[in-house]
């Protein structure tokens, strides 16, 4: 579990919620830096959006290449042979984050943990097993890759979920999103779920949409 170096931007000082936004394989916490202004929040809004960095790690499914990653892939079939010792390590690192922003005053339950693909591995595991109850998880063309062994808590055992996902995706195909909705209603929670037309990739209409999540939740 180690300290992530990450990026920092703030709607308006003296934030009262956060947004920690995590990336996919192989990008950065530049990827979802310029989607803030599009989110369509309040003018007054504060909210503190942190987009960490994933460490540099070989990726087995990319020829053992080193590259930013949240945990290493061993194959790209329908299950997703992926390293969960890895997975949960970051979950720990990004845990720490939201640790932090509680020390810089802002409640746990205004913290929302948001990722893309692997990163949107990475909130499951943190988002759903987080001591404290948090304000939510937001799942953009991602899997639930610890369905089978994560550790609930009992404080986010009613945390909300919105799961977006590209109907054409061809990297994370739209059958694991809609598994990870099975998943998570047997298991007592109540995601929400939305397809675009679209690839691995986010969409206005899904940015928006997002914006009234936080809304919702948050503000």
């Amino acid at each position: 579990m180690q300290d992530l170096e990450y990026i920092e931007l703030e709607t308006a000082p003296g934030p009262t919620a956060t947004v920690i936004w995590l990336h996919g394989l192989g990008a950065s916490g530049h990827d979802f830096e310029p989607v803030v202004p599009e989110l369509g929040l309040p003018e007054d809004a504060a909210v503190r959006f942190i987009f960490p960095h994933a460490p540099n790690m070989p990726v087995t499914i990319n020829g053992g290449m080193t590259m930013p990653a949240w945990y290493d892939i061993k194959a790209m079939d329908i299950d997703r042979i992926v390293d969960t010792d890895q997975l949960m390590s970051s979950a720990g690192s990004v845990g720490k984050l939201v640790d932090r922003e509680i020390e810089r005053g802002v409640p746990a339950e205004k913290i929302i943990i948001a990722g893309f693909s692997q990163g949107g591995a990475v909130a499951y595991e943190l988002g759903l097993s987080y001591p404290k109850r948090l304000a939510g998880v937001l799942a953009l063309s991602t899997y639930f890759a610890t369905a089978k062994t994560i550790q609930v808590s009992e404080a986010n055992a009613e945390i909300p979920i919105s799961i977006y996902h590209g109907s054409f995706d061809p990297v994370v195909p739209e059958s694991l999103g809609v598994r990870s909705v099975e998943t998570l209603k047997a298991m007592g929670f109540s995601p929400t779920y939305q397809t675009f037309p679209m690839e691995h990739s986010v969409c206005l209409e899904e940015v928006l949409d997002i914006g009234r999540f936080i809304r919702k939740h948050v503000l």
